[in-house]
C-alpha cells in the first residue's frame, strides 16, 4: 500500500461517519437516525445444495448450520421446509427465536429498532404460505425495521418476488433486503465450491430484484481455493457495474465438519485463505480501494464458531481484524473507492 495523505471528500467523510469506507452502522444512522442490530434467525428452511435437488453436502466451505451457526431457531422439521408449524404455535416458536435473539445484544448500546435477519440455509427456498407467514411476523413486529432475507439467486422465483413486492408495499416505510451468496464471479472457482448456479443466474436474479425495487446485498468469499488477488479484485471490478446496493467482503473460513475442512485436513496447500492477518488485510485494503463508493459495506470480515475454526486462527479476534484495519487505512490514507474513479476514467 502506498503511503501518502489522500483522503476523500470532506462529504463523504461526514456521511461515513468518520470510518473510510461507507458501514452499515453510517448507512442506518444516516437514513433512520440510529444505529440497527441485527437479530439472526434459522427458520427451519433448507438448502437445493442440501437436500438432494443440486446435492447433499452443501457448498464445500458451509458448515451443518447452513451459515447460520449463531442464529436462533425457530424450529423443526426442517425436512417439512417449516409448513407444518400450525399458525399460533409458529407465531409462538417465532417470537421465543427473536427474544432469544435480543437477549444475545444485551450489553450493547443498541437504538430502538433493529433488523430481524433470516439468516441460516435459504430463505426464499420453501412454500410461499410458510414464507409469507414468517416474513410478515418480523414485519409486524413494532421494533423491527426491516427484513434481511439470506438465499440464493437460483431460488428467487416469480411467485417469491411477487411476494415481496406485496409486502414491501403494504409495510412501508419498512424495508426489505435480499442477499446473495454469490462468492466469486470466477466459474472454474463455483464449480470448485459447489456453488450450484450459473454466474448468468445471478444476473436474471439481481435484474429482476431491480425491477421490483429490493436492495441486494451481495455475499463475497476472500481467499478461496486458487483464486489470486487479481481474481479476487475482479469480482469487485464485476460487482461495481451490476445494480447491487450492498456488500459482504467474507473471509474464508475453514471450518470442522465440512468437505473444506477434510481437505485443508489432507492438503492445507490447496485450501486457500490467508495465512496471516497482514496478507487478508493488503487484499481487503485493495478490494476497498476499488469498491464503489457508494456500496454500503455489511461486513468485513465475519465470524466462525471457535470450536469449528481449523483455519485461519488469526481471524477469531474479530475486533484485532477490524482495529488493525482501521489503523492501517489511516496511516496510508486508504478509503472506499479509492481508485474507483480513475479505473473508470482508464476505461471509458
Amino acid at each position: 500500500m502506498e503511503n501518502h495523505s489522500a483522503q476523500p471528500p470532506n462529504h463523504i467523510c461526514k456521511s461515513w461517519h468518520g470510518k473510510p469506507y461507507y458501514s452499515l452502522d453510517a448507512y442506518c444512522k444516516n437514513t433512520y437516525g440510529e444505529k440497527l442490530y441485527k437479530i439472526s434467525l434459522d427458520a427451519g428452511l433448507t438448502c437445493p445444495n442440501r437436500d438432494g435437488t443440486l446435492g447433499e453436502r452443501g457448498c464445500i466451505f458451509c458448515s451443518a448450520g447452513g451459515s447460520g451457526d449463531f442464529a436462533a431457531t425457530i424450529g423443526k422439521p426442517r425436512d417439512a421446509l417449516g409448513a407444518s408449524f400450525p399458525a399460533d404455535d409458529l407465531a409462538r416458536r417465532f417470537d421465543a427465536a427473536c427474544q432469544k435473539g435480543l437477549s444475545s445484544l444485551s450489553g450493547k448500546k443498541t437504538g430502538q429498532r433493529f433488523i430481524v435477519y433470516f439468516q441460516a440455509y435459504t430463505n426464499t427456498y420453501g412454500p410461499i404460505a410458510y414464507l409469507e407467514k414468517i416474513y410478515r411476523l418480523a414485519l409486524e413486529m413494532p421494533s423491527a425495521a426491516g427484513i434481511s432475507i439470506a438465499t440464493r439467486p437460483d431460488c428467487l422465483s416469480l411467485p417469491v418476488i411477487e411476494l415481496l413486492m406485496q409486502l414491501k408495499k403494504e409495510y412501508a416505510p419498512k424495508f426489505i433486503w435480499i442477499e446473495l451468496g454469490l462468492q466469486t464471479v470466477h466459474e472454474d472457482t463455483a464449480a470448485f465450491i459447489r456453488r450450484g448456479y450459473f454466474l448468468s443466474c445471478f444476473e436474471e436474479s439481481i435484474k429482476r430484484l431491480k425491477e421490483a425495487g429490493i436492495p441486494v446485498i451481495v455475499h463475497v468469499i476472500l481467499g478461496l481455493p486458487g483464486e489470486r488477488r487479481e481474481d479476487m479484485l475482479s469480482t469487485i471490478h464485476y460487482l461495481n457495474e451490476q445494480p447491487v446496493w450492498g456488500i459482504k467482503l467474507q473471509l474464508l473460513h475453514i471450518l470442522k465438519g465440512t468437505d473444506l475442512g477434510l481437505l485443508w485436513e489432507k492438503d492445507p496447500e490447496s485450501c486457500g485463505s490467508f495465512p496471516t492477518l497482514e496478507l487478508y488485510l493488503e487484499t481487503l485494503t485493495t478490494a476497498l480501494e476499488h469498491l464503489r463508493p457508494d456500496m454500503v459495506i455489511h461486513r468485513l470480515t465475519g465470524d466462525a464458531p471457535k470450536a469449528l475454526l481449523l483455519f485461519p486462527l488469526w481471524s477469531a479476534n474479530k475486533r484485532l481484524v477490524l482495529n488493525t484495519l482501521h489503523r492501517q487505512l489511516k496511516e496510508h490514507g486508504s478509503y472506499q473507492g479509492r481508485y474507483f474513479e480513475k479505473r473508470r476514467d482508464e476505461n471509458a
